[in-house]
């Protein structure tokens, strides 16, 4: 597995390194012989998208400090490169590296609309709200070519099931004639992330994301189509971000947002040591004054996993967060309005008519060119 020979940040890149992941045996190290040229070595991190078929595709949480039980996930890895993502550990899982593997290795579930309609037919399925892009983005690049997500969404507006989107990308405007109907009707609400207003910073912190006046623009454009939309301002990074939360919340709320969160800069596993690269890369002027205050808000650790600080933090710089966040919310209005916001309605849920065979039954079906009936 080659890795970049030092700090320095690749052209659409968000990671710097190619860290190893922790479940890896041998230990590699970066050799620099001098004979690696830059533009070959950006040649090599060019975004490769493998097709697979996914066993299962709705996950399942008991996490006390996350609001939904049940996302989908139509990609593995995501191209989008955001430095801090919770989810980069998951490619640990693939035997790859969290790096920049993630945003350039990634995995599309071209199976995920039937595996969802399958669910969705099952004897007994019990409806809650589905969020959709939790763990990668659902609208990452790709989605403009293979429409997994799109498909998804057909799957659920035939069902009349309610769904969640969180995203950082401009494409879900795409698929408001889906949306729109289905917020109408109680089915639907969509959260964009909006981590700065800069878009200096949020080259290089999300770096194939939309630009943030383009989010902006989306938060208006789905709200004037009738669709509840929430902003996520996550994750806050103290003296890089958290400089503007106040400026954030009241563009977002201009734009049309009804509701906000917020969560401050988490560093799990492996992405601990990719932010501090990131960090030494970007803003070696403050790297060391960063880490201080993120490890003042987790309790003196770069992070603390328990369920009830990781979100929000611990201590006198936590509380000033949450206190900034609060008071800007009330002074623009938004909290008055955050009861449009409305919870989403299970009540109409219906099963899926055509349910597609799977497995040894479903190549047999293909053979034969035919559609099980449920």
């Amino acid at each position: 597995m080659l890795m970049p020979r030092s700090l320095k940040a690749l052209k659409g890149r968000g990671a710097v390194a190619n860290v190893q992941g922790r479940y890896e045996v041998d230990v590699r190290e970066t050799f620099d012989d001098g004979w690696l040229r830059e533009e070959e070595e950006a040649r090599v991190w060019r975004t490769h998208v493998t097709e697979e078929t996914a066993k299962s595709i709705l996950s399942r949480n008991q996490s006390p400090d996350i609001p939904f039980g049940v996302s989908l996930n139509p990609y593995r890895g995501c191209e989008h490169g955001c430095i801090y993502c919770f989810a980069r550990p998951t490619h640990s899982y693939l035997g790859l590296s969290p790096g920049l593997d993630f945003e350039s290795k990634l995995y599309a579930k071209m199976n995920a609309p039937d595996l969802l309609r399958s669910e969705l037919a099952k004897p007994g399925y019990a409806v809650e709200p589905i969020a959709l892009g939790v763990n990668t983005d659902a609208y990452q690049p790709i989605e403009r070519e293979l429409k997994l997500t799109r498909r998804v969404l057909e799957v659920l507006q035939e069902c009349r099931h309610p769904v969640g989107l969180i995203t950082k990308s401009a494409l879900i405007e795409r698929d408001i004639d889906i949306l729109a109907p289905m917020a109408a009707q109680g089915l639907a609400a969509a959260s964009i992330t909006l981590t700065t207003l800069d878009p200096k910073i949020a080259r290089t912190l999300e770096p194939r994301a939309a630009a943030p006046e383009r989010r902006l623009r989306a938060i208006r454009t789905l709200t004037e189509a009738g669709i509840p939309v929430g902003v996520s301002v996550a994750p806050i990074i103290p003296f890089v971000t958290e400089p503007e939360i106040e400026k954030v919340i009241e563009a977002a709320f201009d734009a049309g947002a009804i509701q906000a969160s917020y969560v401050v800069l988490r560093l799990p596993w492996e992405v601990n040591p990719l932010f501090k690269d990131w960090l030494e890369a970007h803003f070696p002027d403050r790297a060391q004054r960063v880490m201080n205050r993120v490890r003042e808000i987790h309790g003196g650790k770069d992070y603390d996993a328990s369920f009830d600080t990781r979100m929000g933090g611990q201590g006198l710089w936590a509380d000033l967060i949450r206190q900034r966040v609060e008071k800007s919310i009330q002074r623009c209005g938004m909290a008055g309005r955050g009861s449009r916001f409305r919870r989403l309605d299970c009540t109409q849920f219906r099963a899926p008519l055509v349910v597609p065979p799977q497995g040894a039954k479903a190549r047999r079906a293909e053979a034969a060119g035919q559609l099980s009936l449920f």
